[in-house]
C-alpha cells in the first residue's frame, strides 16, 4: 500500500505541469538569475559615477590676492591637479559625468549637488597644498563599495606610475570614525621611497649657507566626508523597508488578482456579467480596492520601520504619500493582468513565483542594485521595483522635493495603465465564453 501511494503521487506530479514547474524548473532559474548577478554583477566591480573637482583653480584668485600660501604658482597647483583629474577620466573604473572639468570647471558646490541628487556617487575635490596632494571624496555612503574603489584609484593617481599602489591615510567623517588601517598597511614600495629620500637628503650637504633644501615630498592625503546619512538614527532603514515592502505588495497584488480566476472557476463571474455589472466596472472596481489595500500594506510597514527602527515617516509624509499610490497602482495592475493571463490559480501561483522574485533580484528588492553591473542595471529598470525604490531613495534618503520624483512616477502610472488596458484586452475570451 505504501508503494501504491507513492506511485499516486508520481502520476499526479507528471500531470500536473504547475508542480512540475515549481519543483525543478523555478529553483533552476533562480539559481540562474543569482549565479549571473554574483558572476557578472557583484563578483565584478561595475564603474563608480563620480563628479570630479580642481579645488586649484579656485584657489588661483586668492593666490593673485595675496591671501592663500604661494610656495607653488597658481598655474602649476592647477597643473598638477588637472594631471591627477585627467589620469581619473581614463581609469576604467570610473565613469565621469557630465559638468565636470575641463569643460565647465565644476566647483565643489555643484559638485555637492551632483551627489545629493544621485547623478553621482562620489565627487573628487583635487587640490595642492604646500608640497603634497590632498583629496576630498564627497561620499554617498549608501554606497558602501564605491569610496574604497575612488579611494584607490585616487591614490594610484596622485602618486603616479612609480609607485602605483602606495597607500594614502584615509578618514572619515560625519558617519565613520576615523582609522589609521591604510597607514599601518603602507605600501612596502613607498616607505622605501621616503627612507631614500630621507637618506640622500641627509648626506648631500648643501653648497653654501644659503642654500635651502626643497620640501621633503609628502604622501597625499585622502578624506572621505559623507555628505548623506548625517543626522539620521538608521540611515539605511528605509532601503530595507521599501525593498521588502514593494515585493511583498506584487504578492499581495497577485493574490488579490487570483480571486478572478476563483470566481471563474464556481461560475460566479458569469452571473456578476449577467447582472447589469459590466466588465469594465469589475476589473475597475477590483483595481481601485487593491491599489487602496496596498497602500495600506505599505504604510504599516512604514509605520512600524519608525516605531521601532526610527525612519523618519513623519518628516517626508507627502513623499511617502505620493510614491505608495502609485507603486500599489502599478502593482495592482500588475496582479490584475497575470490573472486575465493565467487560465487556472495553479498557473497563476507559478508564474507569479517567477515573475515577481526575478523582478525583485533584478529591481534591488534582494541585492542592491549599485553592486551588480550596468548591463544588469540596465536590465533592472524593465521592473517597477527599481523604479520604485529609487523613488524611496529619493524621498526618505537623498531628502528630495516632491518635484524630483517625476521620472519614477510617470513610469509607474504609465506600467499602472498599460497593465490595467492589458488586462481588460485578455479578460474579453471571458466575455465571450
Amino acid at each position: 500500500m505504501i508503494w501504491k501511494v507513492i506511485e499516486i503521487h508520481v502520476r499526479r506530479l507528471r500531470h500536473n505541469r504547475v508542480e512540475w514547474l515549481l519543483t525543478f524548473v523555478v529553483p533552476i532559474a533562480f539559481f540562474s538569475v543569482f549565479a549571473w548577478i554574483f558572476t557578472h554583477g557583484v563578483g565584478t566591480t561595475p564603474k563608480v559615477k563620480v563628479a570630479l573637482v580642481n579645488a586649484a583653480d579656485v584657489q588661483a584668485a586668492d593666490v593673485q590676492a595675496g591671501s592663500a600660501d604661494d610656495s607653488v604658482p597658481a598655474s602649476e597647483a592647477f597643473q598638477r591637479c588637472q594631471q591627477v583629474l585627467d589620469h581619473l577620466a581614463e581609469s576604467e573604473g570610473l565613469r565621469v559625468m557630465k559638468g565636470t572639468p575641463p569643460a565647465t570647471g565644476l566647483d565643489r558646490k555643484a559638485a555637492e549637488t551632483m551627489v545629493r541628487r544621485g547623478v553621482a556617487t562620489i565627487a573628487v575635490v583635487i587640490d595642492w597644498e604646500g608640497n603634497r596632494f590632498t583629496a576630498d571624496l564627497l561620499n554617498d555612503s549608501s554606497d558602501q563599495v564605491a569610496s574604497q574603489v575612488v579611494s584607490a584609484l585616487v591614490t594610484q593617481a596622485m602618486m603616479g606610475d612609480a609607485m602605483p599602489s602606495a597607500a594614502a591615510p584615509i578618514s572619515a567623517k560625519n558617519n565613520e570614525p576615523p582609522t589609521d588601517t591604510h597607514t599601518r598597511q603602507a605600501n612596502p614600495e613607498f616607505s622605501q621611497f621616503v627612507r631614500k629620500v630621507a637618506a640622500e637628503s641627509a648626506s648631500q650637504s648643501p653648497p653654501d649657507a644659503s642654500f635651502t633644501a626643497a620640501p621633503a615630498f609628502a604622501p597625499p592625503q585622502i578624506e572621505v566626508v559623507n555628505i548623506l546619512g548625517q543626522g539620521k538614527s538608521n540611515p539605511v532603514i528605509s532601503v530595507y523597508a521599501a525593498g521588502i515592502a514593494v515585493m511583498f505588495l506584487l504578492f499581495n497584488a497577485s493574490t488579490g488578482g487570483g480571486v478572478l480566476l476563483e470566481e471563474r472557476e464556481n461560475q460566479t463571474l458569469e452571473r456578476l456579467l449577467a447582472t447589469q455589472m459590466t466588465m469594465d466596472q469589475l476589473l475597475l472596481g477590483k483595481w481601485f480596492y487593491l491599489t487602496l489595500l496596498g497602500c495600506v500594506q505599505v504604510t504599516v510597514m512604514f509605520l512600524w520601520a519608525q516605531l521601532v527602527f526610527g525612519l523618519d515617516l513623519l518628516g517626508h509624509l507627502d513623499g511617502f504619500a505620493i510614491m505608495t499610490m502609485a507603486t500599489a497602482a502599478a502593482a495592482a495592475s500588475f496582479g490584475l493582468f497575470l490573472a486575465t493571463l493565467c487560465r487556472t490559480r495553479g498557473q497563476l501561483g507559478g508564474l507569479s513565483v517567477i515573475a515577481i522574485l526575478t523582478m525583485s533580484a533584478l529591481g534591488g528588492s534582494m541585492v542592491p542594485r549599485y553592486v551588480m553591473s550596468e548591463s544588469l542595471q540596465r536590465a533592472g529598470l524593465w521592473t517597477f521595483n527599481a523604479w520604485a525604490l529609487d523613488g524611496y531613495d529619493k524621498v526618505f534618503w537623498r531628502e528630495l522635493p516632491v518635484a524630483e520624483l517625476g521620472p519614477q512616477l510617470t513610469v509607474l502610472m504609465a506600467a499602472a495603465f498599460g497593465l490595467l488596458v492589458a488586462a481588460r484586452v485578455l479578460a474579453i475570451r471571458w466575455e465571450t465564453a
